[in-house]
């Protein structure tokens, strides 16, 4: 299957999300005059008012016309009737900044792997995948779990003060085993059953935060 314009613009605005979200919610509050709340309020308002467009994209046709004039190079199929991935971020980075309100770092390195993994899996799965699993690829998997690993190895012990909590690295089983977590939980959404399916954009990075967070004293 060749690659969309649409789908290469979407993992566009993904990656664009997956560093920045992380990074403000990872520094602002070493700001002068700003705390660990600060993210979970901007968030808390980030997330409302997404919610409350998805409201009048569905509820107003106004709204619903505009939404697919400016959305439609990003918006998939299956998410004009339901909230879009961009919503689900969003509520993931307000709980994440909730939950890991003492650990930021984990917050961080929990949204980027998911997002920035997310995104390569749908790029090497739709361009090169072969063999499938549901309907995502073997291949794009594999390429989710490789660029965690090259997150984990390369760039976020480079990130400016991000693994000071954990004197500057992350054990290398919990490498492993978060970067297995981020990718099979990306391949297997959780859900209730056949019916209820939770999204994998809310699901992922708080099941791989949550993992990280419980795990690491086990390993040091």
């Amino acid at each position: 299957m060749a690659l969309t314009k649409e789908e290469i613009n979407r993992k566009l605005l993904h990656v664009f999300s997956g560093t920045l979200i992380p990074a403000g919610m990872f520094y602002i509050p070493m700001i002068d005059g700003y705390s660990s709340f600060t993210p979970v309020i901007v968030l808390g308002l980030l997330t409302l008012g997404s919610i409350l467009l998805e409201y009048l994209r569905f509820h107003n046709a106004v709204v619903q016309k505009l939404f697919t004039a400016i959305g439609s190079g990003v918006l998939r199929k299956s998410e004009k009737d339901t909230f879009t991935g961009s919503t689900y971020i969003f509520m993931s980075a307000f709980l994440c900044s909730i939950i890991f309100i003492n650990h930021l770092h984990i917050a961080f390195i929990a949204l980027s792997l998911f997002i920035l993994g997310d995104a390569v899996a749908a790029l090497v799965g739709i361009s090169m995948g072969r063999i499938k699993i549901g309907k995502k690829s073997l291949e794009g998997s594999a390429a989710c779990f490789i660029l965690g690993l090259l997150l984990f190895f390369f760039v976020y012990p480079q990130v400016p003060l991000l693994l000071n909590q954990w004197h500057g690295s992350v054990p290398l089983p919990l490498i492993f085993i978060a970067s297995f977590a981020n990718t099979i939980f990306e391949l297997f959404p959780v859900g209730f059953g056949e019916k209820i399916k939770i999204n994998d954009n809310l699901s992922v990075p708080l099941i791989t935060g949550m993992i990280l967070l419980v795990l690491y004293p086990v390993f040091v």
